[in-house]
């Protein structure tokens, strides 16, 4: 169902469409239902699904389709509010996932509540005035009644990964979806992926696409045409891009950590006549550099072979990134893989400077968009480096251990749009304007 001719409120398109099924049982929330309804919808450069519709308002909560990056939910208690991951979710700055959306106060509802309530079942979680834990914020997670009612592991809400939901099970510990589908328990001190969730507002139209994959419902405000000459730096966090050779040539961007520059990583792990490309960390070392194993393959081999970029994209690349190399203990705050204390009070001294590095834990784009293949952090844990599993779980390795490798580097500020529109199915051409 093309709708660009009507524009339509997303509730209103959802709801007619007959390949969808809806479950109105809840008075709460009208729930889409099934393996594949044409729910999928693009904004802010992240493929997204419409879970349920708010009956009160007719806002429409979205989850993200993939995990978008993988911590430890906290490192002691299994309550939303105050949480490593509440903090994650709604972190405005450039560390975080609600300071790297597209206009959040335009397009989702600032001031949503989240039912968070600590439950023994994954049954209904009581009401604010049946005694419910609510948290407002602007960002939260499912919980694992909404994955139920959803699906569950027959559903579309089941990604093959695992994932944290809102609702603990008890005083250190939260449900979690495991990579099969069902439901399970896991202590708060271990790293499972994240899928943000956002309420749309009421208001936001649909104007192109049919809620597919492949065509996904784009909304007014966010479906840009006629980019050429825009720079990259002003595009956003998880948008497509046409760089790299052969079977290497897709990109994400993952943030603008640097003032004017963007940085982008490969949207699979390396590949080298069609297989994953796995290489040691280092031999002795859990630090990165631009001299060990790891970064020796990325700083030479990766830009000089012309097998994996040419040589008209080595030059768009940055020539000096600093990478921060913080040490996270397991269950501590994702934000010492950048800074010296969960505060933000200052940035590590621990940091190395190359043209090419890795994704660090808590990083946007450090989680699975699909089941590839495991691979290296840039953070380490102690004489351990941590590496994201094929399911999205991270844990610890000797640096002498076989991973595969997503290169991430800082494109320069003089980068320009020439075409695309920044999806998987148009992603951005981009050329270095003189």
């Amino acid at each position: 169902m093309e709708v660009s001719q009507e524009r339509k409120t997303i509730a209103e398109v959802l709801i007619a469409d007959s390949a969808n099924n809806i479950n109105t049982d809840n008075p709460d929330q009208i729930f889409i239902t099934g393996n594949n309804p044409n729910n999928y919808i693009w904004y802010s450069g992240k493929l997204w699904r419409a879970v349920s519709i708010d009956t009160s308002d007719n806002s429409v909560k979205l989850v993200t389709q993939w995990n978008i990056s993988t911590i430890s939910y906290d490192d002691n208690s299994s309550a939303f509010e105050g949480s490593n991951m509440e903090m994650w979710l709604n972190d405005t700055t450039v560390d975080g996932f609600l300071g790297n959306l597209r206009n959040p106060d335009k397009f989702i509802k600032m001031d949503n509540k989240w039912n968070a309530s600590m439950m023994t079942d994954t049954s209904k979680p009581p009401s604010e005035s049946e005694g419910g834990i609510i948290v407002e914020d602007s960002v939260g997670l499912l919980n694992v009644y909404e994955y139920n009612m959803s699906g569950a592991r027959d559903g579309y809400l089941n990604n093959s990964l695992y994932w944290w939901t809102i609702t603990a099970n008890n005083s250190s510990a939260n449900y979690i979806v495991n990579y099969d589908g069902s439901i399970g328990t896991s202590g708060v001190t271990n790293a499972y992926g994240i899928r943000p969730v956002v309420n749309l507002k009421p208001d936001i139209k649909i104007v192109a696409g049919d809620g597919t994959e492949d065509s996904p419902y784009r909304l007014m405000g966010d479906n840009d045409n006629n980019l050429s000459g825009t720079k990259l730096n002003t595009r956003y966090s998880g948008e497509y891009i046409s760089f790299g050779t052969g079977e290497n040539n897709l990109y994400r961007i993952v943030s603008h950590e640097t003032d004017g520059l963007t940085k982008i990583t490969s949207a699979e792990p390396l590949k080298e006549n069609g297989n994953y490309k796995f290489i040691a960390f280092g031999g002795s070392t859990q630090y990165y550099s631009s001299n060990n194993m790891i970064g020796s393959f990325l700083n030479g081999e990766y830009l000089d072979s012309g097998y994996y970029l040419t040589s008209e994209q080595e030059n768009m690349i940055e020539d000096n990134t600093t990478w921060y190399l913080g040490t996270v203990r397991n269950g501590s705050s994702y934000r010492l893989a950048k800074y010296t204390d969960a505060n933000m009070s200052a940035l590590t001294s621990n940091t190395t400077n190359a043209k090419v590095g890795l994704l660090r834990l808590g990083e946007l784009m450090a989680g699975q968009c699909d089941r590839k293949a495991s691979f290296w952090l840039l953070t380490n844990n102690g004489a351990y480096v941590k590496y994201l599993d094929i399911h999205s779980g991270i844990y610890d390795a000797y640096p002498q251990t076989l991973y595969s490798i997503k290169p991430t580097l800082n494109l320069k500020s003089n980068v320009i749009i020439t075409s695309g529109d920044g999806t998987l199915q148009n992603p951005f051409e981009i050329e270095l304007a003189s």
